[in-house]
């Protein structure tokens, strides 16, 4: 069994205990069971989260952990000197470690982030990047992974960092079962922005909703308001209307902005040629995407690859 420990502090945040649920039912669709997880705490005992809801916990002690996993809170935790003491020494044994949110500055406290790539909350990475300069701090991005050291976003990010987890340890299958089991929409990879293209827009009624899910599966398709109107069964002229009213866009300006989102996980992931990307996100080829590309960002696809590559 691969020991998991989350370890929580006074105003944790309890959404980030949603990521056990991730390895709780993990050994529910594997077979043997694979995980025993525990909730940790510098002290033990019953330990009060950022709202009404207190956690049962087990002290800190010597049991060996393969990941260990900070969570964070509503603000930047305080770390006391033993828990930096024993994340420090924990650090010398585990295969992962690991924080949610804000738990990256307890990390950082520990001086485990510094020359490293790392993450957190989009509204925490200025102050994350201010105290502690000798951090790589990429603010636009789910989670990163260097080397033993796992960061994530806030929120429901730890929950893709936990499935992210689960994959390397039992495979793409097994990642994907637990997360129909979560009901998610869809997993998220960890180059992917913290800002939806999607949420971003924010259609109100449930047709324009659908035609933007049927054009995010579908960008390789040429995508004409004729296509994304049957998809939301109204008219060419009502879709057109409803959709700028909702979103304050052209249809044909969000599904670029849907493609560029597409590309540019892609081009982080580094699998494909820029060819394949370009005709997979619905370009078509590498010059309009290109042209797309310094329209929205300022910068070619192939500078964004560099840069990661570099980075």
């Amino acid at each position: 069994m691969q020991r998991v420990g989350f370890i929580i502090y006074p105003g944790f945040q309890i959404i980030g205990l949603a990521a056990a649920t991730a390895f709780e039912v993990a050994n529910l669709v594997s077979d043997p069971p694979v995980y025993d997880v525990s909730v940790r705490s510098e002290a033990g005992g019953t330990i009060r989260g950022s709202d009404a809801v207190s956690v049962d916990s087990v002290a800190l002690d010597d049991t060996h952990f393969d990941t260990l996993i900070v969570l964070g809170g509503t603000g930047i935790p305080v770390s006391s000197p033993n828990l930096l003491e024993y994340i420090r020494t924990a650090a010398e044994s585990v295969r992962r470690l690991a924080s949610i949110c804000t738990g990256a500055f307890v990390l950082a406290d520990a001086g485990l982030l510094d020359g490293r790539r790392a993450t957190t909350h989009w509204l925490m990475s200025p102050e994350l990047r201010t105290r502690f300069p000798a951090i790589k701090v990429e603010e636009d991005r789910i989670f990163l992974i260097d080397g033993a050291i796992w960061t994530s976003a806030g929120m429901s990010a730890g929950i893709d960092l936990a499935l992210a987890m689960i994959e390397k340890d039992l495979g793409r299958d097994i990642a994907r079962s637990v997360a129909q089991k979560l009901v998610l929409y869809h997993r998220r990879a960890g180059g992917q922005s913290q800002h939806s293209t999607l949420l971003a827009l924010e259609p109100k009624s449930d047709r324009i909703q659908s035609a933007m899910d049927y054009a995010r599966r579908n960008l390789r398709n040429t995508l004409a308001v004729e296509e994304l109107a049957e998809a939301a069964h109204l008219s060419p002229r009502q879709f057109s209307r409803l959709f700028r009213a909702e979103t304050g866009e052209s249809p044909a300006k969000a599904i670029e902005k849907l493609r560029l989102e597409a590309a540019r996980l892609m081009l982080e992931q580094g699998r494909h040629p820029i060819e394949v990307i370009a005709r997979e996100t619905g370009f078509d080829d590498r010059n309009r995407m290109r042209r797309a590309f310094l329209r929205a960002y300022g910068v070619p696809p192939q500078d964004i690859r560099r840069n990661l590559a570099e980075a």
